[in-house]
């Protein structure tokens, strides 16, 4: 099956929305999609899900290999790919993982989401030079959002001319999204969620040319499925946290895993919960600064992650290597007691972004070898003792300082891996 690429020239332009809404419409009209995230996003995916009522993958073309990019998005049924920030924004020095990439890599036609909010013939201008900057990147269209009247859509449809114009989306406030630091609100914490798609839903089908976007999806070349290396699991049984603290698990991870026959189970922290026997424990990226408070008082959690500590392999990503350290102070300034488990101590009292890409190396742990892996968060280390769990480098390949902690069977850093990098 084929596929399209719905994109920006900037971030906040509402990719997002308009994405959710065709893919809610989309399912009305039983249509056969699917849907994919470019870039290392932990967010929209599941509301990607919430919409369609499919799986929704990461697809990271900067992180992954093209053999990679096409055994995930290679299935049946057309394949919708939101788009992030601007539709050539990659990491530096080239912008290599930019959405533009994964329109090369798979041959897809990008539909060009823009906000017409504050533009009228300028937006000629900007679509001519998003459509003719690169030859190998098809944009086929444009959805224009955010138009103010009926007068105002003219305007903009007639300074563009013949490019093809899929619909055009009215300036709708009820439509927003709340957030926070890091970006949305989780999809599981919006108990008005299926409202919210529903209506979303009910504006695209009216402001979109749904039958055209479907078939512009439908001619486009088939997506080849290709064989590609799967990441080795750590160990035949893996216990992983899971709630609103530490939600943030790659699906093709825990697809590899299974696909090799490791049993995964789930327990969660939030509900005071401990793992199953497992030889292997992992606890995801999250906002377990937003319930710090809670996982300090989880003591079943808290028991039974250290008792499990003596024998048995723990990882912890981000939010999960935070919530090993000694404690978390929160945004208001209260410390947290944590694990306890790595001699680490994090502040989100001062909040300082760390962002972008790794690649990654550790010689020790169920972790070991060579990774692609990404960083994202506002915390600051207060301390930080012991052994190193990686050596870094940037995109650009500069030498970062080491990543991550490691003591005995118990390791765990900020960075989040994506993929593993063969020798």
């Amino acid at each position: 099956m084929g596929g399209l690429i719905f994109a920006s020239p900037a971030s906040g332009s509402g990719k997002t929305t308009v994405t959710l809404g065709f893919l809610r419409a989309a399912l009305r009209m039983g249509a056969q999609i699917r849907s994919a995230k470019s870039g290392p996003d932990y967010i929209d995916p599941r509301f990607h899900e919430a919409a369609s009522g499919a799986p929704c993958m990461n697809l990271d073309a900067w992180a992954m290999t093209p053999d990679r990019l096409h055994s995930l998005a290679a299935g049946d049924g057309d394949l919708i790919i939101e788009g992030a920030m601007g539709l050539f924004d990659g990491a530096p020095p080239d912008g290599r993982g930019a959405s533009a990439d994964l329109a090369r890599h798979l041959r897809l036609p990008v539909v060009l989401i823009v906000d017409c909010a504050r533009m009228a013939g300028s937006v000629a201008p900007l679509v001519a030079g998003f459509a003719n900057h690169d030859p190998r990147v098809t944009v086929a269209g444009v959805i224009l959002n955010n138009v103010g009247s009926p007068r105002h859509e003219t305007m903009l449809r007639h300074a563009l001319g013949d490019v093809r114009v899929f619909g055009a989306v009215a300036r709708d406030t009820t439509l927003a999204h709340p957030s926070r630091h890091l970006g949305l609100v989780q999809a599981g914490e919006r108990s008005d969620l299926e409202a919210f798609l529903e209506s979303a839903a009910d504006v695209m089908v009216q402001a979109l040319e749904m039958d055209a976007l479907l078939a512009l999806a439908a001619s486009a070349p088939a997506i080849t499925p290709c064989r590609a290396p799967r990441i080795t699991p750590p160990a035949q049984r893996i216990a992983i946290a899971r709630d609103q603290a530490f939600a943030f698990t790659y699906p093709h991870v825990l697809d590899d895993w299974r696909t090799a026959g490791s049993e995964l189970s789930f327990f969660s922290p939030l509900a005071n919960e401990g793992p199953e026997p497992a030889d292997f424990i992992y606890l995801p990226g999250g906002y377990p600064e937003l319930h710090a408070g809670q996982i300090a008082g989880a003591t079943t959690f808290i028991q039974s992650i250290r008792k499990a500590a003596k024998d048995t392999n723990i990882y912890g990503e981000c939010g999960g290597y935070m919530v090993m350290g000694e404690s978390i102070t929160d945004a208001m300034g209260t410390s947290h007691q944590m694990l306890g488990l790595l001699d680490v101590a994090t502040s989100f009292q001062q909040r300082k972004l760390h962002l972008g890409y790794r690649n990654l190396h550790a010689d020790h742990g169920p972790m070991s070898g060579t990774w692609t892996g990404h960083e994202f968060h506002y915390a600051s280390t207060l301390h930080a003792k012991g052994d190193p769990l990686f050596a870094a480098t940037d995109a650009t390949g500069t030498t970062l300082p080491t990543m991550g902690l490691r003591s005995g069977r118990v390791c765990g850093s900020f960075a989040h891996l994506i993929d593993r990098v063969l020798p």
